[in-house]
């Protein structure tokens, strides 16, 4: 084992997932998830239901991670964890749990930002070609959406952000107003595959800047479906493939339309996606397309593009390699700024 190694452990719980993982420097060793299916019957994550399944989840979920790593604690490093944001009652967990190990094996602890670790995952050792600074990045979840520039790991500058909803709600949202399960996104981007994206028109919202807007979204898309139905009682199912094209056709058209306006603004055309929602194939396809305009793209694999704690252990890799350390008086923050 060479002495210049770094192992760090690191956790992320910011939601309905609780997740550890092991790096050794910038390569990943383990990145394990435990799922809450419980949420499902909810139509949505219930916050109780969250924390006190991440109790139960968090110690074998940290013991697997040391397993498959084939490491014992006694060799870590640093404890890397999610501070914020999140769900208050998960991160508590966490944290917790973080602060606990760090102190026992008296080792260096480092808070991360939840969003610092879907952009930075680009950064994990995959053989993968890797953005140089500086970059854009996209940020796109259920609760972020943000236009980011990044001149170095440590220096990242927010140039737009949603004024109200998140892109991953307007999918989420959207799809349960069509009768899609929990959670609807996915569901919505299979079928938007298989219709047509020009079939129905919605309108495109209006923010300042860089910002974006969803909350009109939904809303139009609500009393359009309100109002077709009136009609025809049956016009969501047989119409079902072609709404989803025309919405997420829509979104993307959202997403892009500022995305385009920051590189012309930044002259930067290095850009990355990061967060839950860049799993979708309608981003990730339009994205790659924009690389006949000059831009080089970076696009995560799929096993880092939800949340994760391999992305919590890269944030946390580079935090070390600065001696940025967190004390335990560190606590969860479930609003943080970037």
């Amino acid at each position: 084992m060479s002495p210049q190694n770094t192992y760090i452990l690191a956790i992320e719980s910011s939601c309905d997932d609780t997740a550890c993982a092991v790096l050794e420097n910038d390569r990943v060793l383990s990145n394990f998830i435990a799922n809450q299916k419980i949420h499902e019957k909810y139509g949505g994550v219930v916050p109780e239901l969250a924390s006190r399944a991440h109790q139960s989840n968090i110690i074998p979920v940290v013991h697997e991670a040391l397993a498959q790593a084939n490491i014992t604690k006694n060799q870590l490093s640093a404890i890397a964890f999610t501070k914020g944001p999140g769900l208050m009652g998960s991160l508590l967990v966490g944290s917790s749990f973080a602060k606990s190990l760090a102190l026992s094996l008296n080792i260096p602890l480092i808070d991360v930002h939840h969003m610092h670790g879907h952009i930075l995952a680009h950064f994990i050792d995959d053989g993968q070609a890797k953005p140089t600074f500086p970059f854009l990045a996209l940020t796109i979840s259920g609760g972020h959406t943000q236009i980011v520039q990044l001149n170095s790991a440590s220096d990242m500058k927010v140039l737009g952000t949603t004024q109200d909803d998140a892109v991953g709600e307007a999918f989420d949202k959207t799809g349960k107003l069509l009768g899609l399960g929990y959670p609807a996104g996915p569901q919505l981007d299979k079928l938007a595959q298989q219709g047509n994206p020009r079939a129905f028109e919605f309108p495109v919202p209006k923010a300042p800047d860089l910002n974006y807007s969803f909350s009109g979204f939904k809303t139009a898309v609500l009393y359009f479906l309100q109002r077709e139905t009136k009609k025809d009682e049956n016009f969501i199912e047989n119409n079902l493939k072609d709404i989803c094209a025309s919405v997420q056709y829509t979104l993307i058209k959202i997403l892009f339309k500022k995305l385009e306006k920051a590189v012309k603004q930044t002259g930067i055309k290095q850009v990355a996606i990061g967060g839950g929602v860049s799993a979708n194939s309608g981003i990730r396809a339009h994205l790659k397309s924009m690389e006949a305009k000059g831009w080089k793209t970076f696009i995560p694999p799929f096993e880092y593009t939800t949340d994760n704690a391999a992305m919590i252990g890269i944030a946390g890799y580079f935090k070390y390699l600065e001696k940025d350390f967190a004390g335990l008086e560190v606590t969860a923050a479930p609003r943080i700024h970037m």
